[in-house]
């Protein structure tokens, strides 16, 4: 189930996956707004440029186009909730994690999740118009959350700070075809400082996430469109259609071709 560039969403989390962890796992940013809901389970999480454990009653806000990933233990179990961008509601304009203590709070924003998921379910006139309307009491849980002094985020330190801007530059122009030393020279930085600030913030390396960014992008083009794979890697920046192959080839053990029957 793919999320409209209208239609306001509430799926499970494995539906939001599709049935294929690579979808949460690699590292991407969504064309829409997206609140995680976890309920059940453990595991990890990139967002802002941090990466972080997360576990049950713990929410992720994801504004469209924030590089994000997420890790979870196969008993996990939550709800997201599926915002297209340019909607009229108030939301939060940075990415957020809250862990939310006390249990009339959880309750709350649990039971706005079902009383829209209830609507979603029903099929009735006007559908959306409701939903947009239980989004905006989620919203105004949301953002009465993030007000509250234990919910302030940590002060980071340098490497935290340069790891939230290379994320940024990375949701913006991964698909120009850009080093990650291009990135580091945007930064005023070295490679090498780059680096190890991004790997001591998210525990994976610069370059790592640029790839998991691509390979995301590439992964999602061939499985959900037919566009033929020199037109993907031509807009994804690789110099050759037999690079984008062997790229592909050497992350899935699967040329495009296979790949894309494989998603039918």
């Amino acid at each position: 189930m793919i999320s409209t560039a209208t239609d306001i969403q509430v799926l499970t989390l494995a539906q939001l996956s599709g049935g294929q962890d690579w979808q949460l796992q690699l590292a991407h940013d969504r064309s829409h707004h997206l609140l995680v809901w976890i309920t059940r389970g453990q595991g990890r999480a990139l967002l802002d440029g941090l990466r972080r454990g997360i576990g049950a009653h713990n929410a992720l806000w994801v504004p469209a186009g924030a590089l994000f990933s997420m890790d979870m233990g196969r008993q996990s179990m939550g709800q997201a909730v599926l915002i297209p961008q340019g909607t009229p509601l108030r939301l939060p304009e940075m990415p957020r994690h809250l862990r939310i203590r006390d249990v009339t709070t959880q309750s709350e924003l649990t039971a706005l999740i079902e009383a829209a998921q209830r609507e979603q379910s029903q099929q009735r006139p006007l559908r959306q118009d409701a939903l947009e309307a239980h989004t905006a009491l989620i919203s105004v849980w949301l953002r009465r959350q993030i007000m509250q002094d234990e919910h302030v985020p940590d002060r980071r330190n340098a490497a935290g700070r340069l790891s939230q801007r290379y994320c940024n530059l990375l949701s913006a122009g991964y698909q120009t075809g850009a080093s990650m030393a291009a990135y580091a020279d945007e930064l005023g930085v070295t490679s090498t400082h780059l680096t190890r600030a991004v790997k001591s913030a998210t525990g994976k390396t610069a370059a790592d996430l640029l790839t998991e960014r691509v390979l995301h992008a590439g992964r999602s083009l061939l499985q959900e469109t037919t566009e033929p794979a020199k037109d993907i890697a031509r807009h994804l920046g690789f110099g050759s259609a037999a690079y984008f192959t062997r790229f592909i080839q050497h992350h899935t053990g699967m040329p495009p071709s296979k790949l894309r029957q494989g998603a039918h």
